[in-house]
C-alpha cells in the first residue's frame, strides 16, 4: 500500500457536511434485526454493503509445509473471528485434538466470546484486551510471556506488531498462515460516491487504492475498526473521522452513533455582540 500522502481538498469544518450514503466494506448482514438496520433508520442513512476483500482458507497440505505441530504449543494468540474459524477448521481438517489446558490470548472482548463457537468458553483459559487495542492485548500477553509457547494466526500478508513484541521479548512462538486476503472487485460499488466509507482491515483499504491508486478523499468520512486498521489508514494518508473500538463504542456501530448523534444535535445559536 502506497504511504505517500495523498493530496486532499481541505475542510473547514468536515462535522458540517451531510452524510448520507454510507458504504460498508463488509457483506451485507444475514439478519435484518442489524444493528446498522437500526442506525440507518434513526439518522435517515442510505447504507451499501459491499465486502472489498474476501477470505481462502490454506487447506492441510499447505499448513504442513509450515511443520508446525500445534499440540506441542500451551497458547494462542487470536486477533480476529477469521483467525478462531480457520485455526479451529484446520484443526479439524487434520484431526488435531486441541488440549483443554490451551490459553486462549484475544485482540477484543467480541473475539474472546465468538470462542463459544468451538469451546466450552467457562472452562478455558481466555484473555483479551480491554480496550480493544493492540498494547492492551500485548500487556496481557507480557504477564504469561514467560511460561507459555505461543501460535499466532496471521495471513499470508501480515505485517505483524504483536511478533514483533514476543521476538524483542524471547517469547516462544510461532507464526501460522492459516488464511489468505484476496481482493474482490469493486468497480461496481465505487461507481457510487458514497459519503462515508467505513473499513475493517488493512486489506480492504489496500484494494482500496488497487482500484484508485489516485484516491482523494477530500469530505468523505473514513471510519476504521480494530488498530492494526486505524494504522493503515492514518499511514495511508487519509483522514480517520470515525474509530473504533474505543472505551464508549466497542463496535464500529456504537462508533457511528456516537458520530451521528454529534451530528444532529442542535447548533447553538452565535452570541449576539
Amino acid at each position: 500500500m502506497a504511504k505517500a500522502v495523498r493530496s486532499q481538498k481541505k475542510v473547514a469544518d468536515i462535522k458540517e457536511k451531510k452524510v448520507s450514503s454510507v458504504l460498508i466494506t463488509q457483506p451485507r448482514p444475514d439478519s435484518e434485526k442489524s444493528p446498522y438496520f437500526d442506525l440507518a433508520k434513526k439518522y435517515d442513512l442510505k447504507l451499501d454493503f459491499h465486502a472489498f476483500i474476501r477470505v481462502e482458507g490454506l487447506n492441510a497440505k499447505e499448513f504442513r509445509k509450515q511443520k508446525i505441530e500445534i499440540t506441542e504449543y500451551t497458547a494462542i494468540i487470536f486477533t480476529s473471528r477469521n483467525a478462531v474459524d480457520h485455526f479451529f477448521r484446520i484443526c479439524e481438517e487434520m484431526k488435531i485434538k486441541v488440549s483443554q489446558e490451551m490459553k486462549y490470548f484475544c485482540i477484543t472482548e467480541a473475539v474472546a466470546l465468538y470462542l463459544q463457537k468451538f469451546i466450552l468458553y467457562r472452562k478455558r483459559k481466555v484473555f483479551f484486551s480491554a480496550d480493544g487495542s493492540t498494547a492492551g492485548l500485548l500487556e496481557v500477553i507480557g504477564k504469561h510471556k514467560n511460561n507459555e509457547k505461543f501460535i499466532l494466526p496471521i495471513t499470508d500478508s501480515a505485517k505483524n506488531e504483536i511478533a514483533q513484541y514476543l521476538i524483542k521479548h524471547n517469547v516462544k512462538f510461532a507464526e501460522a498462515t492459516l488464511y489468505r486476503m484476496v481482493s474482490n472487485d469493486i468497480s461496481g460499488v465505487m461507481k457510487h460516491d458514497h459519503d462515508m466509507i467505513v473499513f475493517f482491515s488493512p486489506n480492504s483499504l489496500q484494494t482500496l487504492f488497487e482500484h484508485n491508486p489516485g484516491f482523494d478523499q477530500s469530505e468523505k468520512i473514513i471510519g476504521a475498526f480494530g488498530p492494526t486498521t486505524t494504522k493503515a489508514v492514518e499511514e495511508s494518508g487519509l483522514r480517520l473521522d470515525v474509530k473504533a473500538p474505543a472505551p464508549n463504542a466497542p463496535s464500529m456501530v456504537a462508533a457511528m452513533e456516537i458520530f451521528f448523534a454529534e451530528r444532529s444535535k442542535p447548533k447553538k445559536a452565535a452570541k449576539k455582540a
